[in-house]
């Protein structure tokens, strides 16, 4: 059996780890990039019609959001995830491909107007609708075989409606492994979802670090610290303005302001309104309603049972429109503004910053990790000034961040986790998270008596009767700015996409070994009528 660690490999995104056994191929995640690399991506060693399966985590998009390229490119496997998760998907992957078609839009005027070469996205709507119907949605706690000798079995890791950790029991040449995919695992504690379960058995685990060099200390007052944070903001005469994930994250803030509104927190304000400029949100939270059964915690459930919307109060706005979105700022009432993405590196929250960030009334509220890299991140270590759709934006705003509201376990909590395992796993591969972070939680591990590392980018380890042998490093010279990868001369998407169908026309050809002869002759001579019309 063998791993390689394809993404989220000393970085926090991109989650993607590949799995070959059995002569079968899969991946378990295969998440997007958001923010700066540190090290050179490994290409997938395989074309995409090549897996032959994806499992997914949760529906984070730095953990799904590269399954339609992959289907763009011949992927036509089956996906396992829960039904929340394929829930969620069918709207986040369509968001995500939205966005890419209107960044392609973009950057092709600018390159009809130069004279440059026009760009495609990495994928479509259409690609991701027509993706959806590969998913398998799977229940908590009931194994499936994806594969003869590989049975995987899901277990709520309460870090997102849906999520899951992935326990994969693999028997190969008559030897059963018990590897564990951490997944996100949850914040204890957090509104809405329940506390993550936990496992207590596997040979090898494979387990995330995003906050594995900090604590997130006593829990915080949630809804006192939200509270003098609008009051403040509101007595200024100022928005506040929440760059948030649209799922997940809004829908706790839903949550909290609920409880704010219903115990009369806010003096002098009353009714202030809150929008949440979110399409992706609006649909999001009518998911989160309709899975509360499977996914919510006690207290949530409570108030279902006494007719109660959680996630719903007087003064609450949903903006769909582009029109409904820029009227938000034409109001001058001081008001919520929840919007995303999470790291204001794209959607709506963008056009909210540039309108309230050199507003010195106004404050900035983030309330979730920021990778390196991103603008959320630039402003949170104190940016004096910021570029938004080619204008220099002042950072007059207060910047704040309402501390300990994280959907990650935090430094205790991924020890907590590991811990529960008994025996202790053979061996940990500590990935998502940050560079010295993901090492640091691989050491602190080894102290404790769990032999574990953080792997490198293209990473690939043999798992065997024996451990763990490595059969490739992966990429360790980190990426200096500004420095041109030797051999790595980008080629076209389209190009890229047409040699990834030429190997999955190889793998067509291979499935029909065995075939009648008159079947292979009229394959044979319609790929020979191709060639002949392209060759150049």
């Amino acid at each position: 059996m063998k791993l390689t660690f394809l993404g989220a490999a000393r970085e926090v995104t991109g989650s993607c780890t590949l799995i070959e056994t059995n002569g079968h191929t899969f991946l378990v995640d295969c998440g997007m990039e958001q923010g700066r690399d540190v090290y050179e991506n490994a290409d997938l060693p395989c074309a995409p019609g090549e897996i032959e399966a994806v499992l997914l985590t949760h529906a984070h998009i730095d953990h799904s959001g590269r399954i339609p390229y992959l289907y763009k490119n011949g992927f036509r496997g089956p996906i396992y995830a829960t039904d929340a998760t394929t829930d969620l998907c069918e709207i986040m992957l369509k968001d995500s491909a939205h966005i890419q078609e209107q960044e392609a839009d973009w950057k092709n005027r600018k390159a009809q107007r130069s004279g440059r070469d026009l760009v495609e996205p990495d994928y479509t709507v259409a690609d991701a609708d027509a993706v959806m119907h590969q998913f398998l949605p799977q229940h908590y706690g009931v194994p499936v075989e994806v594969f003869p000798g590989v049975v995987a079995d899901f277990t709520d890791v309460g870090h997102l409606l849906g999520s899951a950790s992935i326990t994969l029991k693999v028997t190969e040449n008559g030897l059963t492994r018990t590897v564990v995919f951490s997944g996100d695992i949850g914040n204890l504690h957090q509104p809405l979802i329940r506390d993550p379960d936990y496992l207590t058995r596997a040979d090898f685990v494979v387990m995330e670090s995003t906050y594995g060099d900090r604590s997130h200390g006593p829990r915080p007052d949630y809804v006192g610290d939200l509270t003098r944070i609008l009051q403040e903001t509101f007595d200024r005469g100022g928005n506040v303005v929440i760059p948030s994930f649209a799922v997940g994250r809004t829908q706790e803030l839903l949550y909290f302001i609920r409880q704010i509104k219903a115990e009369g927190r806010i003096h002098g304000h009353d009714d202030f309104p809150v929008f949440v400029d979110s399409p992706l949100a609006s649909k999001s939270t009518t998911i989160f309603r309709e899975n509360f059964s499977e996914c919510y915690d006690a207290e949530a459930l409570a108030l279902i049972r006494n007719g109660e919307n959680p996630l719903s109060f007087p003064g609450l706005h949903i903006s769909e429109t582009k029109e409904d979105s820029v009227a938000i700022n034409l109001d001058q009432t001081p008001k919520v503004i929840i919007s995303a993405s999470g790291m204001c590196d794209a959607g709506r929250i963008r056009h909210h910053l540039k309108h309230n960030l050199w507003r010195k009334e106004c404050t900035i509220l983030f309330v979730g990790f920021q990778s390196v890299g991103t603008l959320g991140r630039a402003l949170l270590e104190g940016a004096d000034e910021v570029k938004l759709f080619g204008e220099e934006i002042q950072v007059n705003a207060q910047i704040c961040q309402l501390g300990g509201l994280s959907g990650h376990a935090d430094r205790e909590g991924l020890l907590t986790w590991i811990e529960h395992f008994d025996p202790k796993p053979r061996y940990v591969f500590v990935n998502h998270g940050e560079d010295a972070v993901a090492d640091g939680f691989a050491r602190e591990l080894t102290a404790r008596g769990i032999p574990a590392e953080a792997p490198y980018n293209g990473a690939c380890y043999e798992l065997t009767e024996d451990g763990v042998a490595m059969l490739q490093q992966g990429n360790r010279k980190p990426i200096e700015r500004g420095e041109t990868q030797p051999g790595k001369a980008r080629t076209s998407a389209a190009f890229e996409r047409l040699v990834n169908m030429g190997k999955r026309l190889m793998v067509v050809i291979e499935h029909n070994r065995g075939g009648a002869n008159k079947d292979l002759a009229r394959f044979a001579s319609q790929i020979n009528s191709l060639c002949d019309k392209w060759d150049r």
